[in-house]
């Protein structure tokens, strides 16, 4: 049976008389990294901060590892690391490490997770000199220094470059294969796609989807392209098959739903050079989860 560290339900967070959270329910396992994905707004950091219990919930309940969240047994067990904030700006690395360290009952070597991020613990360069990619990584390192079951992580590889967000990644996906929970809220949905093991979008504070991203994205039944509006559906539907439907999904974005195998691509562009149609982005393997988050976005505006 899997092992469920986090339990959400019927989550409700109101501000005055605006609900940034409306009735969300979920749950993380053991050994699972978890994406919360959606436009901002949405009510995705006040679900952590309730989470990680630096916000209380109007109504319904959190449960980490079966207790409150409050509970230090519990919050002991836990990383936090925020976009904003979690350093001291006027200390190095290894100090704010060593300082931090002294708050947990059996924290993580901090020299060993500043070598390990890349980050070199003899620097005297003070954090708030540090390159955002650094300053990123600095914070990761004090989110991992309880040896945390459960990791929440908020835009974790902001500003960083191509390399060191893959280093990042692999290291994220390192600690899920070693038990690690993880819970990911990220507007780097590539990234997502990459590790994600489920993912839930959310938007204007409910969970408007959720599954893995195979399963959100459909990705062996649905090819996509962008053309002009408004085209003959009909007619592109009969000359591609029965077989097929064509749908357009927003303004100049179509899907074609069926088996996605060469002769569809080369049937599609057949028919768009006949009508005089300049087809781009002709893409097989279904939408994007960027493609669905705004799809959401769009059906509650």
């Amino acid at each position: 049976m899997a092992n469920t560290v986090l339990q959400v339900e019927n989550l409700v967070i109101r501000y005055g008389s605006t609900s940034a959270v409306d009735n969300v329910s979920f749950s993380v396992v053991a050994g699972e990294i978890a994406a919360l994905v959606g436009p901002n707004g949405a009510g995705k950091t006040s679900t952590v901060e309730v989470c990680t219990g630096l916000r209380a919930a109007t109504s319904g309940s959190v449960a980490l590892f079966g207790r409150s969240p409050a509970d230090a047994a519990s919050r002991s067990r836990i990383g936090v690391m925020l976009q904003t904030g979690g350093l001291y700006p006027t200390a190095k690395p290894l100090e704010w490490l060593t300082y931090l360290a002294k708050l947990y009952p059996d924290p993580a070597d901090p020299i060993t997770l500043l070598t390990t991020l890349g980050i070199d613990p003899a620097t005297k360069t003070t954090t708030r000199r540090l390159s955002g990619g650094e300053q990123q990584r600095v914070k990761l390192a004090a989110a991992l220094l309880p040896n945390p079951a459960l990791l929440f992580l908020d835009e974790p590889t902001a500003g960083l470059d191509p390399k060191a967000r893959r280093e990042l990644l692999a290291a994220l996906g390192a600690l899920r294969d070693l038990g690690t929970a993880i819970v990911l809220t990220t507007h780097q949905l590539g990234d997502v796609e990459e590790i994600a093991d489920f993912v839930l979008v959310m938007v204007a504070g409910k969970i408007v989807a959720s599954g893995t991203v195979a399963a959100l994205t459909g990705a062996a039944d649905v090819t996509s392209f962008r053309a002009t509006s408004g085209l003959d559906l009909n007619g592109l539907t009969s000359a591609l098959g029965a077989q097929f439907q064509v749908v357009e999904i927003k303004p100049g974005q179509y899907e074609v739903r069926g088996q996605a195998t060469p002769q569809l691509l080369a049937d599609i562009t057949k028919w768009c050079a006949a009508t005089g149609i300049q087809a781009t982005e002709i893409r097989s393997g279904g939408r994007t989860l960027e493609d669905i988050v705004i799809a959401a976005t769009e059906v509650k505006q």
